[in-house]
């Protein structure tokens, strides 16, 4: 495999290939095999046991008479409209604050981080506990006479949405933060100094040198939370105690692909098909930001 050239050692041309083998290997296994398999179940009716047969569209014509669907729709989309404004905007504010050089600021730092180590499934259990109707939050409120009956949070239509969203944002502030915090570090202190030297306020500096400074990593964190939040799973399948909420109506539509794989009587080829739209889904909201972003350069 080595030969000797004078004093320079030269590798066979296969060498480099073999090196990346294990990763290809997979990268194919596991992610593109799946992808292009889910493609073809798709517009199959198989079930993990018995087998099934080509239905041609008839999985994507049901999703048109499908109620649960547009629950689930709705609730995604809802999701990610609540989290991208606040996590986009409330980590900025933190890094903000946490990049001055003042005593003490590292313990706040990490204070702010260390919801991100935590488990979701741990976090997630925690906030029911104190969300129950006989949890921390509904105690201390009826013990201070703010409430005489409970709010339901884990049994109302909208309230379980919004406390898993409110568990959401809670979890990522940190995240957001500390990439927020590697941004700042790139915008030049010259840039502050010479606009507070032109008489700018600091809300003004904010608009015309920070935002600027960030701007790529604003359109990188608007990315990642609207993947996340149409992905969202872990957070309502605790909170809900793998029900999908009331009913079983409050689902995101990662839930209701959950829901027809698993199990003997799953059907793979609608959670299929449901996949893809899920792709599609999450694909205009990418396609906007890639075009703003184009626009904006």
């Amino acid at each position: 495999m080595t030969t000797t050239t004078g004093t320079v050692r030269t590798h066979a041309w296969y060498a480099p290939w073999l090196l990346c083998l294990p990763a290809v290997v997979f990268l194919l296994a596991f992610n593109l095999w799946p992808s292009v398999n889910g493609v073809f179940l798709a517009f199959t009716n198989v079930k993990p046991l018995s087998g099934g047969e080509i239905v041609g569209l008839a999985n994507f014509e049901r999703m048109l008479s499908d109620a649960q669907l547009a629950t689930a729709l709705l609730n995604s989309i809802v999701y990610m409209l609540v989290c991208v404004p606040f996590l986009l905007l409330v980590p900025l504010a933190l890094a903000l604050l946490v990049e001055k050089k003042i005593p003490g600021i590292a313990f706040f730092r990490t204070a702010f981080y260390t919801p991100v180590v935590a488990s979701a499934v741990v976090v997630a259990l925690m906030w029911g506990w104190m969300l129950d109707d006989r949890g921390v939050i509904n105690g201390m409120a009826k013990s201070l006479g703010f409430i005489t009956e409970s709010i339901p949070f884990l049994t109302d239509r909208w309230l379980i949405l919004f406390s898993a969203i409110s568990l959401t944002i809670w979890k990522g502030l940190g995240y957001y933060m500390i990439i927020y915090l590697s941004a700042l570090g790139g915008v030049g202190r010259e840039l502050h100094e010479a606009a507070a030297v032109d008489g700018a306020s600091a809300w003004r500096r904010f608009w015309t040198v920070t935002v600027p400074g960030v701007r790529n990593t604003m359109l990188l964190v608007s990315v990642l939370i609207t993947v996340s939040a149409l992905r969202v799973f872990s957070e309502l399948f605790i909170l809900t105690n793998g029900t999908g909420g009331v009913g079983g109506a409050n689902v995101s539509v990662v839930m209701l692909i959950q829901m027809y794989a698993r199990g003997f009587n799953g059907n793979l080829g609608y959670a299929s098909a449901l996949s893809i739209l899920l792709f599609l889904i999450t694909l205009g909201p990418l396609l906007l930001i890639a075009r703003i972003n184009k626009k904006a350069g």
